[in-house]
């Protein structure tokens, strides 16, 4: 027993010797639509189909569009106290993308994963968006001296993901202007990076047979291969199926991320599922030749979205606590073994995951987040300081930040 407790301590105390130490990743999104932004999608992700309104609301936070030019904020039928009309961003818009990836270069977030649903991708107008927002952050990513990945997401497919990822994957390299050997493009070990969420839920079938097929495609084109993993994937319970075959994919993957948004809720939970789960996974993954890469999260509410749905949920499910929460993730992470990590997300308002810049002072009409005399680039400025603890740059004390 004593044995074995001390080689996981070896393997844990082991760096990966690659270009990812260091590194503090974000998912992006892009998803978001608005009536007249040119995508001939309508609204999208904000509420229903004339946009957000307090009957019909899709998000937790209410974006800061206050760095945007006058045209390109979108008015919806929400006010602010002041009485003045609230408005959001379309992510069909240039400038919108480049303001993130400029936040992304001032704050220190080193990349993003843009999300791509593969069940869009089989829809010629969704796919025409998503395309345009692939280039858009391709060019925002070289424009601010960012990287960006490509991040495919299999939730809804009906079956396993090969030919419809085959398909699109091939389309996007002899038709899209993305070169995956560019520079702005995210590689690991000298190769370009596609990622693919998904495998080994156990509330979707899997295929493993199709998956293994997807990963030694990539392989075969040359890329680098990470997937996104239930986050007790290595036990195989829980979330995950419980079934070994998992573990044989996971073994050829060059990464692996568990989503870990709502699996904890406390900076308690932050540090004792580090000890308990994410210390064995990345020793798991340093004697399979794997890089882990945790992923983190501000807090958590999807009260509007369920509600949408005719489904009941809790307001500010999981509390940011201004920053705390997900600085004790990191705190945990580090010390269980990992050098890099994944920030869940971006610009996801609808689960209120977000980190981007957020109104302290939201419209009237509706609960959002937001933590009363909290700044609102407060979680970018936690990323940032992410990333100093990883490279040792700071002590694990909660930072101080300037109060703007």
């Amino acid at each position: 027993m004593a044995r074995s407790f001390w080689f996981l301590v070896f393997l844990v105390g082991i760096a990966w010797a690659d270009e990812w130490e260091g590194k503090v990743f974000c998912g992006y999104q892009g998803w978001f639509r608005c009536e007249g932004d040119g995508g001939k999608v309508g609204w999208r992700h904000y509420g229903g189909p004339n946009g957000p309104t307090p009957e019909q609301l899709g998000i937790e936070i209410w974006p800061a569009v206050d760095e945007l030019p006058a045209s390109l904020r979108r008015p919806t039928p929400f006010r602010h106290r002041d009485g003045k009309v609230a408005e959001v961003f379309s992510s069909l818009d240039p400038e919108v993308t480049r303001l993130h990836f400029r936040w992304m270069r001032e704050y220190g977030v080193d990349a993003a994963f843009l999300q791509r649903f593969a069940t869009e991708t089989r829809d010629p107008v969704m796919r025409r968006t998503l395309d345009q927002v692939l280039t858009q952050v391709d060019s925002a990513a070289t424009a601010e001296g960012r990287q960006w990945a490509l991040m495919y997401d299999t939730s809804g497919l009906p079956s396993g993901p090969m030919e419809v990822l085959k398909s699109d994957l091939a389309r996007l390299l002899e038709t899209s202007k993305w070169d995956p050997h560019g520079e702005s493009y995210l590689k690991i070990g000298g190769k370009p990076v596609v990622a693919t969420w998904g495998i080994g839920f156990g509330d979707r079938q899997t295929d493993f047979a199709e998956w293994q097929n997807w990963v030694d495609h990539l392989h075969d084109k040359g890329f680098a291969v990470m997937l996104g993993v239930p986050y007790y994937w290595r036990t195989l319970d829980r979330d995950a199926v419980g079934d070994a075959r998992l573990h044989e994919v996971l073994a050829r993957a060059d990464v692996i991320s568990p989503w870990a948004v709502g699996r904890l809720g406390t900076p308690d939970d932050a540090e004792r599922l580090g000890r308990e789960v994410v210390a064995k996974d990345v020793a798991w993954c340093r004697e399979k030749g794997v890089r882990y890469l945790p992923v983190l999260f501000p807090g958590f509410s999807w009260h509007h979205l369920m509600r949408s749905r005719g489904q009941k949920a809790e307001f500010d499910a999981i509390p940011r606590l201004g920053g705390r929460f997900l600085w004790s993730q990191a705190v945990a992470a580090k010390k269980a073994g990992s050098d890099a990590v994944y920030l869940a997300m971006f610009d996801e308002m609808d689960e209120g995951t977000a980190l981007m810049k957020f109104d302290p002072d939201p419209p009237l009409g509706a609960p959002f987040l937001e933590e009363g005399g909290v700044p609102k680039d407060r979680y970018l400025r936690v990323a940032g300081a992410i990333g100093g603890w990883l490279r040792n740059e700071r002590s694990e004390e909660w930072p101080s930040f300037p109060d703007r």
